[in-house]
């Protein structure tokens, strides 16, 4: 027969565990030290490029959006407060700030066209057109951190995929995937009708005219009866440029 281990051999393999636990508590610290040391001296070394090239990283779009990738890399968020060495050093607060600021202008501008949903290259567009006068170029990466930082306003401003195509939603308004469905849909022409929708997605003529109705009373479709063949066209101007709906001067 096989003896078992007796009490002082359970003793020796409890303390055998312990030990490698302690060793292996001691190994993950270190590690953790080590990369807290890292981490420190990267920021360090990343507060320093940001003096040197702060003139590049305000005016450049392109060498603005590496700069922020960096920052995310050490969980360096430039954009958290407007007060503290970012704002201070490089001012992009400010700068992302009053973008925001432009964009609720700009939504708020267009929502009796578009039910509180534009299409952000076409914001960006806008965006664009109305900082002509303005030393910084704007993209649409920052079209997207300033929006992020609108969050603070409530649920109402957002971004969302729909299709090929990224829109703003600056309303609460919770689209259902038959809407973003019918939007997708819209984005080759610009309308859809109802009996293309029955077509193209296999849908019932109620389903159909149902999602579409609740699109229209939304505010997001207007409707167009003027043509030979008696089909109602539903337009979206989310998928279509704003300015064929909107003046400039509007803007």
């Amino acid at each position: 027969m096989r003896r078992r281990p007796g009490i002082g051999g359970l003793q020796t393999a409890a303390a055998a565990r312990d030990q490698y636990r302690l060793l292996g508590e001691n190994v993950a610290k270190l590690r953790t030290d080590l990369m807290k040391e890292q981490l420190s001296t990267f920021r360090s070394q990343l507060e320093d490029f940001a003096r040197k090239h702060k003139n590049d990283i305000r005016k450049n779009p392109v060498f603005r959006s590496q700069f922020h990738e960096m920052c995310a890399k050490v969980g360096v968020d430039p954009l958290a407060s407007n007060k503290g060495f970012w704002a201070e050093l490089l001012g992009i607060g400010d700068f992302y700030y009053e973008l925001g600021v432009q964009i609720v202008d700009i939504c708020l501008a267009t929502r009796p066209h578009n039910g509180g949903l534009i299409n952000l290259e076409e914001l960006c567009k806008i965006l664009s057109q109305r900082r002509k006068g303005a030393r910084e170029a704007v993209t649409e990466d920052d079209c997207l951190r300033a929006i992020s930082k609108l969050k603070v306003l409530g649920s109402g401003f957002e971004v969302i995929t729909v299709g090929k195509r990224k829109l703003v939603r600056s309303v609460p308004t919770e689209l259902k995937k038959d809407h973003n469905e019918i939007l997708e849909l819209s984005q080759a022409q610009g309308f859809v009708t109802v009996e293309e929708v029955e077509r193209r997605l296999s849908w019932s003529t109620g389903r159909a005219t149902d999602a579409l109705e609740t699109l229209l009373d939304e505010g997001l479709a207007m409707i167009d009866d003027g043509h030979r063949d008696g089909k109602r066209r539903y337009w979206f101007p989310c998928v279509s440029s704003v300015s064929s709906f909107v003046s400039s001067e509007t803007l």
